[in-house]
């Protein structure tokens, strides 16, 4: 068989052995021809890594007037000559002899007590070969710095069973032939776009140092093939953040104690042992000189420069900086967070075509016109007693607001979130899937996870096979992970409860306090109680939901996380929002009918919605909670951790005093920093997806959701962004393949969102009666229009009329509404679709209600399956990898296979120049 590789034009055919015994063939001359091809390949590849830069092993990314920890490969120590260890003594990211890097450092105080689990501990480490140092600080000797670093041997060892994955080729991009005609166009193109402006959204590459990651072909580890890899340098072959993850995976099955549970370093920060552990940021992240007239410090003040700083806001982010210096799991999810944000700008911008809509066309509504026009209607009390008649052009200014969020183009609207929710999940696995490849996590499995140590520890006399690697591992049993799931649930389901609890206490308050406004001394508030009811209970909810939040054993880290946030998203998620369902699906619709009104616990009279309908309160609930939960969660991620850290400076400059500077190391200098929380990203995920679920499931009776949620998430960047370069200790840089189990709470809240969607247009704003009293009942009843002179006299149809002898004795009101005609009224109106009093059947439904009714439910069934066609149609158009991506990867695997071949190649051509040189003889078969 035969078999080709075509690069830039170049054929090369390889012929692969005949079939036959060895004895048959001369092996000599194979390998002779193999070697000629060998020699044309390396040319080719020469040729391609003369004209892209070399893969970059080393820190290439930092200016080499200003060389820190991070700096240091060969070519540079060379020619720093001893001044280089020098500045490594002084810049606090080495060991005092100024050559050993700073790989992690521990944290404890003299005082604690406890000592001999630290020395055991300690031993312990040094018998794994890593290398220690201690140090005091400089403001309180009783803090103890423990300084490691790993040797080369200890990486490799521990890279090799980590299966971390590191270069040994240059790539080598594909460039399929083009036709000409194609050809001809894409130089039209590009001379065209020399005479429009730069994107300004881009980082300036001529500037700022290049930000492509290591763009090369990568393996997991092995010391038995070293030499696959590309190894310039063996102190920069494994990065900064590789290197404390290595340390940190050494540390966590470390014994302090005898026992199977008295391993790790996590419970040594646990029972205090230690007070922190963390490896070390890479410098100060601000600089004197500017960063492009002197270049970057070190990475992290490249990260502020063109990422943290509020200078760069409009900018894309330089992700692969990031992932670099944080990790592929904090990259990740700065990544989803840019992919959302960006994908909001069109849903704000139809959202907020909806409002003005609704604006402009807001002196033509006729609905609004007949309410502010309907002085001689009056409605009846909202409550009992205290409430006063009162007539319904006062409710005017409530109908123009309503128009403003439920109108003509509202339905239009909510299909066009449904179908964006699912475009953004479809485009975000593509977007994903070029990132996976591009940082080389496409053949990262979970198998390569790391099993926790705590599961290690704990069921590590249960082992069974991994079906993948063959090993035996650590077996939790079928009924002790029942148990367990069991307990956790009835956790999760009291805490449920107890917010269920909060909203019917809210409901309660709600019904309370609309009389206790009704009967109070200001006017405005007298006459407003509906209103100040519901912004009164809203911040109280808002204050619930923030103390509720607060109140919050698997074999992996990923199941660990994916156990934890999908029960704490449950909780999190019923604690937000079930104010806004009351409010979108309950309020106003079991209250019965003045004369026989339903009754909580048969005392309180349950709350009605306004005379201009219950859309008002559901857009109040959505705007104030909303804008003040993400007020509140900004200073929460940044207000609080600066005053925090303001704080701890004080306090140092007191202690050491005002006229006494002092430089501290970077060790020092982290620790006063704030640690990251222990649930890692779940806050930062936990509220943008929260937030995805308001600006989706409600989002037909709030459509300025998606513009608040985009001026929030521009902020929210670099927030974060600040966050973590500045505020933040540095976390430890871990792996991850996506997003977690959050994509597919994102795609459950799609879903969600349809049907809510179809239930606030039918049921909670007035689209449907409107459209039934449009094509029935008005002016244009059969004629198959649906204009606003179809509308005329709406409001009169919507409203029933009540007999006020027929009250009850409890909800008679105080007043008998003489101040509106000088004689006690007789009747007053109310929202419902029920016979007069002198009917057959009084209060009776009409056939206009069963018609609405009808309507309704037909609306919704037929949204929803609409929706959901759309959605999946879209869903199998869209396929989940892009097609030139899938090519690139096809070649790359063969590619690889190629490379590998290679690299035997010319092990195999060393090994027999060795033989001859040692003068052995060589027999004419394969080796």
């Amino acid at each position: 068989s035969k078999g080709g590789v075509d690069l830039q034009g170049y054929q090369l055919d390889m012929q692969i052995l005949p079939d036959g015994p060895k004895s048959d063939v001369d092996f000599s001359e194979i390998l002779n021809a193999i070697q000629e091809m060998a020699k044309d390949v390396n040319i080719l590849f020469d040729e391609l890594e003369a004209v892209n830069s070399p893969c970059k092993d080393d820190d290439s990314l930092l200016h080499p007037g200003n060389l820190t920890s991070t700096s240091d490969d060969a070519s540079r120590l060379e020619a720093g000559g001893e001044t280089v260890p020098e500045k490594n003594k002084s810049n606090g990211l080495y060991f005092r002899d100024g050559k050993c890097r700073i790989d992690y450092i521990l944290v404890y105080r003299k005082s604690n007590p406890q000592t001999e689990k630290r020395e055991v501990f300690e031993r312990n480490i040094r018998a794994e070969g890593l290398q220690m140092e201690k140090e005091s600080s400089l403001i309180n000797s009783d803090i103890i710095f423990v300084k490691l670093h790993a040797p080369w041997e200890v990486l490799g060892r521990y890279a090799e069973q980590m299966n971390v994955r590191m270069p040994f080729r240059r790539k080598i991009y594909y460039l399929p032939r083009r036709y000409k005609f194609m050809s001809r166009i894409d130089k039209q193109i590009s001379r065209f776009r020399r005479w429009l402006p730069k994107k300004p959204m881009r980082l300036d590459k001529e500037t700022l140092p290049d930000l492509e990651e290591n763009d090369c072909y990568t393996a997991p580890f092995s010391q038995q093939r070293i030499h696959h890899f590309i190894i310039h340098n063996k102190d920069t072959f494994f990065n900064n953040a590789t290197r404390s993850r290595i340390v940190h995976h050494i540390l966590q099955r470390i014994k302090y104690e005898e026992g199977k549970n008295k391993i790790g370093l996590n419970r040594l920060l646990t029972n205090g042992s230690y007070e922190a552990a963390f490896p070390l940021h890479e410098g100060s992240y601000r600089s004197k000189n500017s960063i492009r007239t002197h270049g970057a410090e070190n990475h992290r003040h490249l990260l502020y420069e063109c990422w943290a700083s509020w200078g760069v806001w409009y900018k894309y982010q330089p992700l692969d900086l990031v992932r670099r210096y944080f990790g592929e799991k904090i990259g990740l999810y700065f990544a989803w967070l840019g992919w959302y944000t960006g994908m909001l700008f069109p849903a704000a911008f139809i959202g907020l075509f909806v409002f003005l809509y609704g604006v402009i066309t807001l002196d033509h509504c006729q609905v609004s016109k007949e309410v502010c026009q309907a002085t001689d209607i009056i409605m009846c009390p909202v409550c009992d007693k205290y409430c006063p008649f009162m007539r319904l052009s006062d409710s005017c200014v409530y109908a123009k607001v309503t128009h403003l969020f439920d109108n003509g183009a509202t339905v239009f609207f909510a299909v066009f979130m449904a179908v964006w929710a699912t475009v953004f999940l479809e485009f975000w696995k593509r977007r994903r899937a070029v990132i996976a490849y591009d940082w080389d996590l496409i053949d990262w499995e979970e198998e390569e996870e790391e099993i926790r140590p705590q599961f290690e520890a704990k069921y590590s006399k249960k082992e069974r096979m991994n079906p993948i690697s063959g090993k035996p591992e650590p077996y939790q049993a079928f009924a002790d992970k029942c148990s367990r799931l069991i307990v956790s649930a009835s956790g999760i389901f009291f805490m449920i409860c107890v917010v269920i609890a909060a909203v019917f206490g809210i409901v309660i308050y709600r019904v309370v306090t609309v009389s206790t406004f009704a009967a109070f001394k200001w006017a405005l508030i007298r006459n407003n109680s509906q209103v100040a009811t519901t912004g009164t209970a809203v911040c109280i909810n808002f204050c619930i939901i923030m103390l509720l939040n607060v109140v919050k054993q698997p074999r992996t880290e990923s199941e660990w996380e994916n156990s934890f946030t999908l029960k704490m998203f449950l909780f999190q998620f019923v604690n937000l929002n079930s104010s806004t369902f009351y409010i979108a699906f309950f309020l106003g619709r079991f209250t019965g009918h003045p004369g026989a009104y339903l009754r909580l616990i048969n005392r309180w009279r349950l709350e009605e919605c306004h005379p201009s309908g219950c859309l008002i309160d559901l857009c109040m609930q959505m705007g104030i909670i909303m804008v003040l939960k993400q007020t509140w969660n900004n200073f929460m991620e940044l207000g609080y951790p600066l005053i925090q850290n303001w704080w701890t400076r004080r306090k140092v400059r007191q202690e050491r005093g005002p006229e006494r500077k002092i430089s501290f190391p970077q060790w020092e200098k982290d620790y006063n920093l704030q640690p990251m929380n222990a649930y890692g990203l779940f806050d930062e995920y936990l509220e943008m997806i929260l937030q995805f679920g308001f600006t989706t499931i409600f989002v037909a009776a709030f459509p300025l959701a998606p513009l608040l949620a985009l001026l929030n998430n521009i902020i929210e960047i670099r927030l974060d962004a600040y966050k973590f370069v500045t505020q933040w200790r540095r976390p430890l840089a871990s792996r991850a393949k996506d997003i977690g189990i959050w994509y597919g709470i994102l795609e459950g809240i799609g879903i969600l969102s349809v049907i809510t969607n179809a239930f606030v247009i039918a049921i909670t704003s007035d689209f449907i009666p409107r459209l039934v009293y449009a094509y029935k009942y008005g002016p244009c009843a059969g004629q198959g229009e649906a204009g606003q002179k179809c509308m005329v006299g709406y409001v009169n149809a919507s409203l029933s009329v009540f007999r006020i002898s027929d009250f009850e004795n409890r909800s008679e009101p105080e007043s008998d509404g003489s101040e509106f005609s000088g004689t006690p009224l007789k009747y007053c109106r109310y929202r419902d679709y029920r016979d007069p009093p002198h009917s057959l059947v009084p209060y009776g439904y009409t056939l206009q209600f069963w018609h609405v009714l009808a309507a309704r439910l037909a609306f919704i069934i037929v949204f929803e399956h609409l929706v959901f066609c759309i959605k999946h149609l879209i869903s199998y158009l869209i396929p989940d990898l892009p097609k030139d991506l899938r090519d690139r990867m096809r070649r790359e695997k063969y590619l690889i296979q190629e490379m590998m071949y290679e690299a035997e190649l010319e092990r195999l051509q060393k090994e027999r120049k060795e033989r001859k040189k040692n003068g052995k003889a060589h027999h004419n078969e394969w080796p």
